[in-house]
């Protein structure tokens, strides 16, 4: 996990409901090992995004929105 991978994940868990840690944490996992290979792109961005938002706590979704709209415009 790069420097800016492991912001993120610290970021998302800590946004995360409580029972939904392991999803969120597999969901990133595979995640990064897309962005590693190489084949992490706006597609998948767009296919993923609900699941993050699903699993993420009601409060900080506006929170999550705005990190990975800002992430998306860098793909």
């Amino acid at each position: 996990m790069n420097h800016g991978q492991e912001m993120f994940y610290n970021f998302f868990m800590e946004r995360v409901k409580d029972d939904k840690k392991e999803e969120a944490k597999l969901l990133l996992e595979d995640s990064f090992a897309k962005q590693d290979a190489g084949t992490f792109n706006m597609e998948h961005l767009q296919k993923i995004m609900p699941e993050f938002y699903a699993i993420a706590k009601p409060e900080a979704m506006k929170e999550i929105q705005e990190a990975m709209d800002s992430f998306a415009s860098r793909l």
